[in-house]
């Protein structure tokens, strides 16, 4: 993992203020966490539909924006300053496409994309924000700890019988990484069991759990040309939750690109169910 992929925030000039656009989950909560260690100060745009409203009980400046609100959350930017932004946390799909209600500046936004996948959408937003003269900087930035190196990262290696569906899985999901359907497949006996779409990753290995019972291998990686921008990998306590109760004993991250939240209690459960987990 080089400084260039993953910068780490730069002790003696650090950045005085970033704005963050919050999605759901821990994600935005442990970047406010390491930029106020870093110096940091953060005005957070926080999505209504998505973010949890405890964020206001450490954002230094806050306000509320519905999905659509593109307009709203760059004049908020703007009056705070704002160069450089960071997107944290993710918004599920289904939200953007049937419940946002676009502003002016979502709809124009919006009519200029040829296409409205994942890459599309959030890339759009990156310009606007980029034509407004604010940055959109790496969003592991100030979270370098949490991605892991290479190697198994549990007590147990993963068998020859996980091993191989670890060799297929990869192959299927940089496919689907590459073509941005989704980061998760789920593998039996080198068959795929469920590929990820928009329901995101314990959902798709609760059905896989659903189809086929024990022995799956899930395969969690970040697209070839990963931007670290934005959409980045992320598991968790709940992924290893849902493949005790999916009945999954492996499970294969990108190494350097994937963002392991709570990974100490992460790993002492997979340890406790003896479920391998590994960095490629």
């Amino acid at each position: 993992m080089s400084s260039a992929q993953h910068p780490t925030p730069d002790t003696q000039h650090p950045i005085s203020k970033i704005g963050l656009i919050a999605g759901n989950g821990k994600f935005p909560f442990l970047v406010i966490e390491g930029a106020h260690k870093a110096g940091t100060s953060v005005a957070v745009a926080a999505i209504r539909e998505e973010t949890d409203p405890s964020i206001e009980t450490i954002a230094d400046k806050l306000t509320w924006v519905g999905i659509g609100q593109l307009g709203k959350m760059l004049r908020f930017f703007k009056e705070e300053g704002v160069t450089q932004a960071n997107m944290a946390g993710q918004v599920k799909h289904v939200q953007i496409f049937s419940r946002a209600i676009p502003d002016v500046r979502m709809l124009k936004m919006l009519l200029r994309l040829p296409k409205r996948n994942t890459d599309a959408l959030i890339g759009a937003v990156a310009d606007e924000l980029a034509a407004e003269g604010i940055q959109l900087i790496d969003s592991t930035y100030f979270l370098p700890d949490h991605l892991p190196q290479k190697g198994t990262l549990s007590k147990r290696e993963p068998d020859e019988h996980e091993r191989s569906d670890i060799e297929y899985g990869l192959e299927v999901a940089h496919e689907i990484a590459r073509l941005d359907l989704g980061q998760t497949i789920v593998v039996r006996d080198r068959a795929c069991v469920a590929i990820e779409a928009m329901e995101g990753t314990d959902r798709v290995i609760r059905r896989a759990g659903e189809l086929v019972r024990g022995k799956l291998t899930v395969v969690k990686i970040a697209k070839p040309d990963q931007d670290m921008r934005f959409d980045v990998p992320v598991v968790g306590l709940p992924t290893i939750e849902t493949m005790i109760q999916s009945h999954a004993t492996c499970l294969c991250l990108t190494a350097g690109k994937t963002l392991m939240f709570d990974r100490e209690e992460m790993i002492k459960l997979a340890n406790k169910h003896k479920i391998a987990v590994v960095a490629r």
